[in-house]
């Protein structure tokens, strides 16, 4: 992702910020817009936003150069803003179930003293604003009900992937299964992070086959199973100044991809161990639950998951059809793979 591209969609940051103020200025309330401007600013990061351009580089790679105009291009650039403010919802209610503390280096926005539980409302008011916006700038598209139908499915299935680790974080360690988190990561990562980006690409530059998207989908499950995996060692082994995010997987109780892999390694002392110590907020009893994924080497099985998923992954990326946007594709995976544990 060249840096151009990156000043290019920055460059839109204000004019949204300043539409969704605008939008919320209709209901007669100068307190309410600037309380909502104030939530955007905070959680929208201008910093952090390579899984919207995903959207720009896609709809970029798809569509011909003398039919890039500027006109469509600012629309990319819009529905990549769009993603962007949906992902700052989701993050709010993440924290929230979560209790987290911090998020991107600062305090969680409901951990704000003049905030608190304030963040349940301005999660509904920030989720409304992506349909005001497409409302805008898009309802006289082919692609409009197409793109609203995007945001509203890859909301669902998040949330019902949010539910689902709510729940399994109320059962023992004990009960934790591959196809638990799988599920989990399809619903709560995968869907909405990684395909959606390109999904509402494809619908902006008027493609129609269903291969495509089908391809796409496949492939960019693959993707977020590996970067929710990818997260779930960070939240462990990841040093909090890197990550932005102090971890907080085993206290909460978390079907983490590493919790699942040393269910399927331990003998019966370690899962009595697992049992005993997993989900409680006790130093001592985090500190034993990381030790004993140390004793089972599960950093070095990690690092060889990764190695062979990266593999996997760029392999089905250069046997797909040839409308697929691969560069993009491979570029998603270059981008996420082996971040650093610094």
């Amino acid at each position: 992702m060249a840096k151009n591209e990156i000043c290019e969609f920055m460059a839109v940051y204000p004019a949204v910020v300043n539409e969704l103020t605008e939008f919320a200025n209709r209901y007669e309330s100068k307190d309410a817009a600037e309380w909502f401007k104030k939530a955007l600013q905070y959680n929208l990061s201008p910093t952090n936003t390579k899984n919207s351009i995903t959207t720009v580089l896609t709809y970029k790679n798809l569509v011909k150069k003398d039919q890039l105009t500027a006109e469509k291009l600012r629309l990319a650039h819009l529905l990549g803003w769009c993603l962007e403010v949906l992902h700052s919802m989701i993050l709010i209610t993440d924290d929230i179930l979560d209790n987290s503390t911090t998020r991107r280096g600062q305090l969680c926005w409901y951990k704000l003293e003049d905030v608190g539980l304030n963040a349940v409302n301005d999660v509904f008011m920030i989720e409304n604003g992506i349909y005001e916006l497409l409302k805008k700038h898009f309802r006289h598209l082919d692609c409009y009900v197409e793109l609203i139908e995007l945001f509203r499915q890859s909301t669902f299935k998040c949330m019902f992937g949010q539910s689902m680790d709510m729940l399994v974080g109320r059962r023992s360690v004990t009960t934790f299964t591959r196809a638990t988190y799988d599920a989990i990561a399809m619903n709560k990562t995968a869907s909405y992070f990684f395909y959606l980006p390109i999904a509402v690409a494809l619908h902006l530059a008027n493609v129609k086959d269903q291969r495509i998207f089908s391809e796409c989908e496949t492939i960019s499950l693959e993707l977020g199973n590996y970067c929710q995996a990818q997260n779930d060692f960070l939240d462990c082994f990841g040093n909090p100044e890197f990550t932005g995010k102090i971890g907080s997987d085993i206290q909460a109780n978390k079907c983490s991809w590493l919790a699942v892999v040393c269910m399927e390694l331990a003998n019966p002392a370690q899962k009595s161990i697992m049992a005993e110590c997993y989900g409680q907020n006790d130093p001592q009893k985090i500190a034993r639950v990381k030790q004993l994924y140390e004793e089972l080497k599960i950093p070095n099985i990690y690092a060889k998951y990764e190695a062979e998923t990266y593999n996997r992954i760029q392999t089905r990326i250069q046997q797909t059809s040839d409308d697929v946007p691969r560069e993009v594709l491979q570029e998603i995976l270059n981008t996420i793979y082996r971040r650093e544990v610094k």
